[in-house]
């Protein structure tokens, strides 16, 4: 099971929203850099980054944050916000992100996945964020009207090399993932699922592997490192027990 801590990035600082509501926002004082220097010191190895600034322009914004932590730290990243076309892929494959995440953009325009994918064989991800059932995009701000599992079984065949899935009622709540419906998008995914959205505790990590779903790879752990609901030292042995 690994385990990706996330840095969300705003403004130039690490942020954690509510539900995804921009004006719902907790703004921390370490800086994006240290954040990653943090979680490497401890010994993880995969991050999860969210520029949220690209999310709301649907452009990059935080490159040179993202190339800084590449360069500096031994961690195998996965990266998303405002990724919307080719260009915006290649400069993150260019610094060496090990995954780039495509959420809105693969959303409304699934040729636009499936080309990315044959271009970029295994480095791009999915990322399916959700509320009650139904894809949300443009930083969530937008409901899509298009079932998540009825969407995720158009694309399966396309070469998506991850896939991320968040319920946003859950995200930033600290009330527990929705493993129902991860695991739902798990059984008829054709790659591995990363569960994101409402991680409060140390026993959401151990429920996630005691799932002994083959298919879910990972879990996204946020606000609760950073509101201190999960110690590191107490996360960090999760990647070895």
């Amino acid at each position: 099971m690994k385990i990706l801590p996330a840095i969300d990035i705003k403004d130039k600082k690490c942020v954690r929203l509510v539900k995804g509501d921009f004006d719902n926002k907790t703004e921390y004082e370490i800086t994006p850099i240290d954040q990653a220097s943090l979680y490497k010191d401890y010994g993880f190895k995969n991050l999860h980054i969210v520029d949220l600034d690209g999310a709301l322009t649907g452009e990059i914004v935080n490159l040179s944050f993202i190339q800084e932590i590449v360069s500096k730290f031994d961690l195998k990243i996965e990266v998303g916000g405002g990724v919307r076309n080719f260009e915006s892929i290649q400069k993150y494959v260019d610094i060496g992100v090990e995954k780039v995440i495509l959420g809105s953009a693969a959303v409304k325009d699934k040729n636009f996945l499936k080309d990315a994918c044959i271009k970029f064989p295994n480095k791009i991800a999915l990322g399916l964020d959700a509320k009650d059932g139904y894809l949300s995009v443009s930083g969530w701000k937008e409901n899509s009207n298009q079932l998540t599992l009825d969407y995720l079984r158009e694309v399966n065949d396309f070469g998506v090399s991850r896939l991320i899935y968040t319920d946003i009622n859950r995200d930033g709540m600290k009330q527990s993932p929705n493993f129902d419906d991860t695991t739902k998008v798990a059984n008829i995914s054709n790659c591995p699922v990363i569960i994101s959205g409402g991680v409060s505790s140390i026993n959401d990590i151990k429920k996630a592997k005691e799932m002994n779903n083959k298919n879910i790879e990972g879990i996204i752990v946020g606000k609760a490192i950073y509101d201190g609901d999960i110690e590191l030292n107490e996360l960090v042995k999760e990647l070895d027990a």
